[in-house]
């Protein structure tokens, strides 16, 4: 279980003190390589941060492009360990058991382990961003379906911590584990890493490729345990953590340096499976953002689900939207003639997108529209069964599966498409409309999304009534006055959603989180 010292509150820090802030963040992914908006969102806030001269050191695992990522310089860490420092409540009010931590920080860490063709290097575009790369074997999470995904040793569940004042769900008829395990540590972020293993120079993918085998809570262990390492030299203010893959190392981290934690919900479990909950993804997210100083989530749909669902304090919760990063050269491009009319989806292809319900709008459209042709681009564990429904619904020659698309392909397809459509069953925000309307292409967005609640421009329809889905999409198609006046118009709403301003507002909350402990700022 996760143990805290109480610490007395110094005086609160006034806003004009904050004028430097260093901050840990944490990810899963990052440019080139990703699976959708996690990582453009993750890029496109540490480039903000860092023109607005916040200091960034992001761990994350995997493999990374210096080609690909020009604004972060790739390094190991090699600054000077922080003194020991006691660690902090996050939420004294939620903790059953206060367990006194004895744990001093490490006075040495290894180099993280880069592959023999990444060297240090250095970027100009950026100044205040280092990465650090864990290597780790890069899953993608959101990939695979519920089914397909098996993220417990033994495929176990456990039941909530003993005295939670706040009941969180819980799965009917699944089997309870009543003993300490390695999985409800890692859920607690309580796992045990000895001074002697921080200092170690030698770590397991030292000796090879960095694949531990094993499923994706071994991974996010291993992501953990090297994030405590990476970060055991270096100076920070608070700790920023990206999804659930990486709140275990948040709280980690957040025990053993005293640091606050700030979560980041872009997607919850209750978006990715519907009420077909993995019970030990459920219980990561949920005593991660409890162990929280402050949360973020990327939309009210999404800071609803975090109240409800997961028992989160609504004052605890900040809305940060996110934004986009507008290219001048893509929107500025030529749109692609041809005869047919081009309806685009764009997204992983998984339940949560909502890929069958395009695809069945797509068959009633073409009972009234002949020439139009259907294009879904993107990948996912849903990816067969949406041929197999095409084909079936006898209108596999009018859908073209183009499968995963990054860069130039991207620009392209938006480029020859006349309405992009997002289909998604619960979509906690959905950068992909902002792209679209970037390239001035208008878009036809599902309620249950984000995104809906700060676009005013754009269609929207219930995810599941195929019908009006359909309707709106032949009105667009064949009234090009509503296009135009629905490209015209949200043009101006996507120039003020941008990451500059997601970026201020998260330092905000990050100002918050230590004005709540009354810290000190580390020095620059």
């Amino acid at each position: 279980m996760l143990g805290y010292n109480k610490l007395r509150r110094k005086r609160p820090l006034s806003t004009r003190e904050i004028t430097f802030m260093r901050v840990l963040m944490l990810g899963w992914e990052f440019p080139p390589f990703i699976t959708g908006g996690l990582g453009t969102a993750c890029y496109g806030l540490t480039r903000a941060l860092d023109n607005q001269g916040v200091e960034v050191l992001f761990v994350l695992p995997g493999r990374t492009d210096p080609e690909a990522v020009s604004h972060l310089r790739l390094v190991s860490p090699d600054m000077q360990t922080p003194e020991s420092s006691k660690a902090t409540p996050a939420q004294p009010e939620e903790i059953v058991e206060t367990v006194e931590v004895t744990e001093k920080i490490a006075t040495s860490a290894p180099d993280v382990v880069l592959p023999d063709h990444y060297q240090e290097g250095e970027w100009t575009e950026f100044q205040n961003t280092r990465f650090v790369r864990i290597p780790t074997p890069l899953t993608h999470p959101y990939q695979t379906s519920v089914d397909d995904q098996v993220v417990g040793l033994q495929g176990t569940q456990f039941r909530q911590e003993p005295g939670m004042m706040i009941p969180g769900h819980r799965i009917p008829g699944v089997p309870i584990e009543n003993e300490v395990t390695k999985e409800k540590r890692i859920i607690n972020g309580d796992l045990d890493i000895s001074d002697d293993e921080l200092d170690d120079s030698e770590t397991p993918a030292s000796s090879g490729d960095g694949d531990y085998g094993g499923n994706l809570m071994d991974q996010v262990e291993a992501y953990a345990r090297f994030a405590t390492r990476a970060a055991a030299k270096e100076e920070f203010d608070v700790i920023h953590a990206h999804d659930w893959m990486t709140f275990p190392a948040g709280l980690m981290l957040a025990r053993r340096t005293g640091r606050p934690l700030v979560v980041h919900v872009h997607s919850t479990e209750f978006d990715r499976s519907g009420e077909n909950v993995n019970q030990q993804v459920y219980d990561i997210e949920r005593r991660g953002m409890h162990g929280a100083i402050k949360v973020i989530t990327v939309s009210r749909l999404t800071k609803n689900i975090a109240t409800t669902r997961y028992g989160i304090s609504p004052n605890k919760v900040s809305v940060v939207y996110n934004g986009i990063n507008l290219d001048p050269v893509a929107s500025g491009m030529t749109p692609i003639g041809r005869r047919e009319k081009i309806v685009l989806y764009m997204g992983r292809i998984t339940f949560q997108k909502g890929p069958e319900y395009f695809i069945r709008s797509a068959a009633r459209v073409l009972q009234v529209m002949k020439n139009v042709r259907f294009v879904i681009a993107g990948s996912g564990d849903m990816y067969k069964r949406c041929i197999e429904l095409a084909a079936e619904l006898g209108i596999g020659h009018k859908i073209l599966f183009t499968g995963f698309l990054r860069g130039k392909d991207i620009d392209r397809v938006f480029s020859m498409a006349n309405l992009y459509v997002m289909p998604s069953v619960s979509e906690p925000f959905g950068i992909a409309p902002l792209e679209a309307l970037s390239h001035d292409v208008p878009a036809l967005i599902s309620k249950s999304s984000g995104v809906s609640e700060v676009l005013t421009h754009a269609l929207k329809v219930d995810f599941w009534d195929t019908e009006a889905m359909a309707d709106k999409i032949v009105a667009v198609l064949k009234h090009p006055p509503l296009s135009q006046t629905l490209r015209r118009h949200a043009a101006i709403e996507v120039r003020q959603l941008t990451w500059e301003g997601a970026a201020a507002n998260c330092r905000r909350v990050y100002e918050e989180a230590i004005q709540s402990l009354g810290m000190p700022l580390q020095s620059p």
